[in-house]
């Protein structure tokens, strides 16, 4: 695939004046990453500013008793917003990156990017509304660990998942991660789910039996 119009995929930066446009993809790479590679982690210094061309990447952060939580997705046409803080405050990451699938992104160098945000308000704009977006899903994740019933939450999960098939294939450990809690709650709440026959269980498999009393309960949210 072509990616020497990658700006164009990203409308704040596709406003840029043509000699930033030009400075901006002769000075940055597109580069493509493996499944499973650890793009970041604890305690390194961004380099660059990845955006998103074509994959996932998940963010997750690994807690003091060593449960692991999902923090968000980058999806392409999108860039993490852990990357932006630690490069705008001088900072190490504090949670780890790492490809969900094959990913390919535009890397903009740290250099390319202080410059680009001290001197070009199209920049800057693109940089903090992105930014911006991203903290208030943040939010919106705390708020659901912090207020919302898991059953209710692990419902959604699994019909979010399902929309590729009603057999979805994915550990007790994963979805905990997914949802911020620990495994032996998602047991128990499985385990809630099969009793009501909405679900069947097999090792490393969710089959849904039941799609309209999971949306019910999904639903119940609202």
């Amino acid at each position: 695939m072509d990616y020497s119009n990658w700006i164009d995929r990203f409308m704040g930066l596709s406003q840029l004046k043509p000699e930033l446009r030009e400075q901006l993809v002769s000075r940055s790479k597109v580069v493509t990453l493996a499944p499973d590679t650890v793009i970041f982690g604890p305690d390194k210094t961004p380099e660059n500013l990845l955006l998103l061309l074509e994959g996932t990447v998940r963010v997750q952060q690994l807690s003091e008793g060593g449960r692991e939580i999902v923090l968000y997705r980058v999806n392409a046409g999108e860039s993490c917003v852990m990357t932006t803080a630690c490069l705008l405050a001088y900072d190490d990451y504090s949670a780890e990156g790492i490809a969900e699938t094959e990913v390919t992104a535009a890397a903009i160098p740290r250099t390319v990017f202080e410059e680009l945000i001290s001197t070009s308000e199209t920049f800057r704009r693109f940089v903090f509304t992105a930014y911006s977006r991203r903290i208030t899903d943040l939010f919106q994740v705390i708020e659901d660990i912090a207020f919302q019933r898991m059953d209710i939450r692990l419902a959604q999960r699994l019909l979010e998942l399902s929309r590729e098939g009603d057999v979805i294939k994915s550990t007790h450990q994963k979805m905990a991660a997914e949802l911020g809690t620990a495994r032996e709650v998602i047991s128990r709440q499985l385990q809630e789910f099969q009793r009501r026959e909405w679900v069947a269980q097999s090792r490393g498999t969710i089959t849904l039996l039941d799609k309209t009393a999971l949306g019910q309960l999904a639903e119940t949210a609202a």
